[in-house]
Order: structure tokens, then C-alpha cells, then sequence
């Protein structure tokens, strides 16, 4: 692909009474792009191809959407029209990283995805030309600082799937933790040990996303408001703890 620049100047050899074969010779252009050149300077745009509609591995797009809700970014490329689809994963938790790479290739029609090592953290990513279609929630800004809402499709998908979203949430923005506190027994000080799953996102909506689907689970879950932001969403009862580490479990 030649840029416009690169066009006019073969046009202007041409303009000077060259012959095609001497300006293909200089330029090292064929003779029949300059031809064509003459009738149509502007590239012609180029056309993605249609959207796929919605992915078929919905387990694996569940929980891919719940990990690109916390950690994830879409970017386009420079030249072209496909985009990469960016998810970041703490270089602690290795058998994540696994999760999500194998997550992606599952979702991406290429079946491709690549990790891209950076301090403290890799980046999984997949380059593809309708990631927007698949996810659009993308757009301009920080996610918490615009509307985020499910489109009908990725809600079903999410009625079918719950836990697979649950557990992408909280390996992007949550963790299975151990509280503890003491008590009085008998006139003596006992410390008593209770895990706990907590789940952080600035973002509103995608609090709401995370408490929604947690409703239809049967999970209990409270806010934990740290300096007045209810940032923090608690999960602590024994049964809905159970139920969590039956399905989610800590990160690995």
C-alpha cells in the first residue's frame, strides 16, 4: 500500500514525459499501479469483513468479558482495521495468565493470542478485527467514567454462564482473602478465622453487573464502604462463601 505522497511523485515523473516503464524502473513501482494511479489517486478504504456475530464458546466469552470489565482495553491498529484486545494479569497469579490466554483463543476466530511481558505484569493479547463488536463497552475514556451496560445477546449469555462471569470478575478486580477477629470465650481472647471474597471496581455499573449476577446465584454479598465509597463488595457467609470457592475459587 502506497501512501498519497508516494503516488503524486510517480505521477509527477510521469507528468515530466516519462514513460511508465522508465518511472517503474526509478520507483521500482509496477507499471500498472501507476496506470491505475492516473485514473484514481486516493486508495480505495479498506473493508473489514462482517461481523461473526456473538462467539459460540459462550463459557469461555462469559469469562473473558468478566476479565476485559476489570483489566481489559481495547486499542486499533495503526495501519489497518483490525484491534488488539489487551487484558492485564499480575505476573503473581500464573495459572490466570494460562486462564485468560486460553480464553482468548477460544473467543478470537483466529484461535491467536500472545503474551507481551511488562514490569510487574503480562499483558495476554489478540489481535482481531471486530474485538469492538464482541465487546462494546469499548470507547473513549476510563470505563468508570462512562455508561457500561450489557447489550441483550452478552446478557444471555451471562444468564447461561453466571459463574464463568463471576470468576473472570474476580480474577481481574477481586480475591478470596482470610479475615480474622477475636472473641470472648470463657473469659479469654480467641481468634476466629473466616475467608471472605471481596470484589473492587470504581465503576459503578460494573459493580452492579458483578451484585446482579450474584442475586440470581443465591450468593450473599454486602458493602464493605471504605471513606464513604462503596467501592468494595463483601462476600462472608459461610454458605455463599461455599458456594464461591465451589465455583470460583482463590487465584492461582
Amino acid at each position: 500500500m502506497y501512501d498519497v505522497g508516494t503516488r503524486e511523485q510517480a505521477l509527477a515523473l510521469v507528468a515530466q514525459g516519462r514513460s511508465l516503464n522508465s518511472v517503474s524502473k526509478e520507483t521500482g513501482i509496477s507499471r500498472a499501479a501507476i496506470r491505475s494511479w492516473q485514473t484514481r489517486l486516493e486508495p480505495l478504504p479498506r473493508m473489514a469483513p462482517p461481523s461473526p456475530g456473538p462467539p459460540r464458546d459462550e463459557r469461555a466469552y462469559a469469562y473473558l468479558l468478566g476479565l476485559y470489565l476489570g483489566d481489559g482495553c481495547i486499542s486499533a491498529h495503526p495501519r489497518g482495521t483490525g484491534h488488539y484486545l489487551r487484558i492485564a494479569c499480575a505476573d503473581a497469579w500464573p495459572g490466570l495468565i494460562d486462564a485468560c490466554e486460553a480464553a482468548m483463543r477460544a473467543v478470537n476466530p483466529a484461535r491467536k493470542a500472545y503474551r507481551a511481558q511488562a514490569q510487574g505484569y503480562v499483558s495476554v493479547v489478540g489481535y482481531y478485527a471486530h474485538w469492538p463488536d464482541l465487546f462494546p463497552q469499548h470507547g473513549p475514556g476510563k470505563k468508570h467514567e462512562r455508561p457500561i451496560a450489557l447489550e441483550a445477546w452478552q446478557q444471555a449469555i451471562v444468564d447461561a454462564c453466571p459463574w464463568e462471569f463471576v470468576r473472570g470478575l474476580i480474577h481481574s478486580d477481586g480475591c478470596r482473602i482470610t479475615n480474622w477477629t477475636t472473641r470472648i470465650v470463657k473469659g479469654q481472647h480467641k481468634r476466629y478465622e473466616y475467608p471472605r471474597y471481596f470484589f473492587t471496581n470504581v465503576s459503578a455499573d460494573i459493580r452492579r453487573l458483578y451484585t446482579d449476577t450474584l442475586d440470581s446465584l443465591g450468593v450473599e454479598w454486602a458493602y464493605c464502604t471504605r471513606n464513604g465509597k462503596p467501592y468494595n463488595i463483601s462476600v462472608a457467609r459461610r454458605d455463599s462463601v461455599a458456594l464461591m470457592d465451589a465455583h470460583v475459587g482463590p487465584k492461582y
